[in-house]
């Protein structure tokens, strides 16, 4: 478990842990391609203006071998028990890091329950997956191994992939003075994941159209209150509510995490950022575009016992709703979509 001594620097959906990942965690590997040269990532991580300090564990502050380290393993189908998918499989860089799928296939086809997040930003979070139950993105990399619909894969067999792999042990001597292990493996992966830091957008650069200023205004006006959870540098407030997206949710949500009924079918408030290429939307995946998006939160979502009181018809003219998808497009950063760092 990572230290909880941090350092700051400035540069640069899924269920519940169960009781056998957590005792992972203590302990914590692949394809053909090698590891890129550790000089290709100098300046990787960059913060755009206004973007607060990164916080890294003292044990995992980012440098280039354990980025490059991070980047391999991101791309390797070695991870998943039929070397038939990857960490970039469901967390596409042209999605903003997440998927155009409803909901992911994992190994064998298998098909889980929730949408594939956005990654952009993640090493801003303070706790991972829709629950909140992850406390540092070091922890979460176990679970998509561990998980059966996703690579479904005993961490053990994983160490043991790269075993004979000269290449990954020398890095890994680099990167962390240690042979491959599960230790290596989680820092290595959220060390490249701490890269994907996104603020470079029209709308960052206040470059906006008559259109766009609108959906600006509208966006953080009292009358959507849009703001309120999807405010800040981040768009985002870090949360968790339910948004009426049904009247009955075969998904817990936060529920699973905590027991309480007040979670039942609230979920983690996701960033708005690059949100007009991370479709489909809302934690199953079940809305197509953002206009469909739109027009739910127009009518005030479905009734349910935990609903933030802030998702309430809002009576919003269809150039409101237009105006609206505008600004949301302009949060599209084209410098992180097409970064040549962060590709395969």
């Amino acid at each position: 478990m990572a230290s909880r001594n941090t350092v700051l620097l400035r540069s640069f959906a899924k269920p519940a842990i169960t009781a056998s990942l957590l005792c992972a965690i203590l302990v914590v590997t692949g394809c053909s391609v090698e590891p890129a040269e550790p000089s290709a990532y100098a300046n990787a991580i960059d913060v755009p203006p206004g973007f607060p300090e990164q916080q890294f564990p003292a044990d995992n502050v980012p440098n280039d071998h354990r980025i490059a380290l991070g980047r391999f393993l991101f791309y390797s189908q070695l991870l998943s028990h039929d070397s038939d998918v990857a960490c970039a499989s469901c967390h596409y860089q042209g999605a903003s890091f997440s998927s155009s799928q409803a909901i992911s296939p994992g190994t064998q086809g298998r098909l889980g329950t929730r949408n594939a997040p956005s990654l952009a930003n993640i090493g801003y979070k303070p706790h991972f997956l829709m629950e909140g139950g992850v406390p540092t993105l070091e922890m979460q990399a176990l679970v998509p191994i561990q998980e059966h619909s996703e690579f479904g894969m005993n961490m053990l067999d994983v160490i043991n992939r790269f075993e004979n792999n000269a290449t990954v042990q020398s890095l890994s001597m680099k990167a962390y003075g240690r042979r491959f292990d599960a230790y290596v493996l989680t820092r290595a992966i959220a060390s490249f994941e701490r890269t994907f830091v996104s603020g470079r957008s029209r709308a960052d650069q206040d470059q906006l159209t008559a259109a766009e200023q609108r959906g600006r205004k509208l966006f953080f006006s009292d009358r959507t209150s849009c703001s309120s959870c999807h405010g800040g540098v981040f768009y985002t407030n870090h949360g968790f509510a339910n948004n009426g997206a049904y009247e009955q949710y075969s998904d817990q949500g936060r529920q699973r995490l905590t027991g309480k009924q007040s979670d039942a079918a609230v979920f983690a408030i996701p960033s708005l950022r690059n949100v007009s290429v991370s479709s489909p939307y809302m934690h199953d995946g079940r809305m197509e575009t953002l206009s469909d998006v739109i027009a739910h939160y127009d009518r005030g979502g479905f009734d349910h016992p935990n609903k933030s009181p802030l998702i309430r018809p809002l009576g919003l003219t269809q150039r409101e709703c237009d105006d609206l998808e505008a600004f949301l497009t302009s949060l599209t950063d084209q410098t992180f979509l097409y970064n040549p760092r962060f590709a395969p």
